[in-house]
């Protein structure tokens, strides 16, 4: 049965010790489905050795979204978080898979569906939900909130739906100026991927071949209008025209890091930039205030997440392969599960900014007595 398995997921590379029953192997290849290409001929293999190491690793971050997000839905219905909150449930694979590639001198700009980013860039879940409850420990001081979160080479968190691609084109033109081989990742979702600016955005870097992998993370909806209603054509890796691009499982954490790997090898290399479209499936509503029932059925959001949860389908693949146990998964879970708890407890108890902070870091080196104009805090005091 191990032999069937292993024949149909992996090929071994190395065997599993005689007369062990719970024995892992160092590492294993995993086949998956094709990448679709565009103005170009030759891209990456559709398969790639995975170690058991990684396999740990990229289980626990995918894990540690996944449940982070969960708790910040709780924490939102239980009134605790308020405002605009879009949680990245289900597409956890896109930004585990990209990170898993970048340096952390690479820089990433999103949308505002930004809680997983933020984690995989580097901020603690503690910084992160305690943004969401707008707390002094918060990543942005509490001041950014959902959707806008920041970290060392992550540039946000934007809410105007499709301004960071420019932005992003404009990194990339800083690193290019600057005389690095540093790569910007520069994503929007489906529902942005008709603004003009982003058309202008690919104009501008390929006349300076700029290092930016422009990526649709095509989540199936815009809000609540599903691509096929938005989009005359839904072939987003296709958009660049005269860039190449290609299409790629978004739902496959090792399909993401095999396509990342080779578009940030594109671009290092001094080839000007990439489309990417990573195909997946978000589980929640557009944001809290969605219940994601009223353009989708529940048993399609249901059917989604037996047949091609992100989380599941490498946790089957991995523990069928025996590349791990499930001990090990379950040692990770638990460690998941304290990290968690221990995040909650930072945001729900730590304070809010005082008053007199409220006009700071609007300018990163201000003059000691600058004033913000029609602003001011003792007025705002006294009330």
């Amino acid at each position: 049965m191990l032999k069937q398995i292993c024949q149909r997921f992996t090929r071994q590379i190395c065997a599993v010790p005689k007369g062990s029953t719970y024995s892992t192997l160092s590492q294993i290849e995993i086949e998956f489905e094709p990448f679709r290409l565009h103005g170009i001929e030759n891209g990456p293999e559709n398969r790639a050795i995975l170690t058991r190491d990684e396999a740990l690793k990229y289980y626990r971050q995918m894990v540690a979204v996944r449940k982070m997000e969960t708790e910040a839905s709780n924490m939102y219905k239980s009134k605790e978080i308020r405002g605009f909150c879009h949680l990245y449930s289900g597409q956890e694979a896109c930004c585990v898979g990209m990170e898993a590639i970048l340096r952390k001198s690479d820089a990433v700009i999103t949308a505002y569906r930004a809680h997983g980013w933020t984690y995989t860039r580097g901020v603690s879940m503690a910084a992160i939900l305690a943004e969401l409850t707008g707390k002094r420990s918060g990543c942005a001081k509490g001041k950014g909130g959902s959707m806008h979160m920041y970290g060392e080479g992550f540039y946000g968190g934007n809410g105007i739906v499709g301004a960071q691609v420019p932005l992003g084109a404009g990194i990339a033109l800083a690193m290019k100026y600057q005389g690095t081989d540093n790569i910007c990742l520069s994503l929007y979702g489906d529902g942005a991927a008709n603004q003009g600016q982003v058309f202008e955005s690919y104009n501008m870097a390929k006349l300076w071949d700029l290092p930016v992998i422009f990526i649709c993370e095509n989540n199936k909806y815009g809000m609540g209008t599903a691509v096929e209603r938005a989009a005359a054509s839904t072939e987003f890796y296709s958009r660049g025209d005269f860039i190449p691009g290609l299409w790629v499982d978004g739902m496959d954490v090792l399909a993401v890091r095999q396509a990342t790997e080779w578009a940030a090898a594109w671009c290092r290399s001094g080839k000007g930039p990439l489309v990417m479209e990573v195909e997946t499936y978000r589980y929640h509503g557009h944001s809290m205030s969605d219940p994601g029932t009223s353009y989708r059925t529940r048993d399609e959001v249901a059917e989604v997440r037996k047949l091609r949860d992100p989380i599941n389908q490498f946790k089957s693949k991995i523990l069928e392969t025996n590349l791990v146990t499930a001990e090990d998964l379950q040692k990770l879970d638990k460690e998941v599960k304290e990290e968690v708890k221990e995040a909650i407890r930072i945001a729900k108890e730590d304070i809010e900014l005082p008053l007199e902070e409220m006009f700071n870091d609007i300018y990163s080196k201000p003059d000691p007595d600058y004033k913000v104009r029609t602003s001011d805090a003792s007025f705002h005091s006294s009330q």
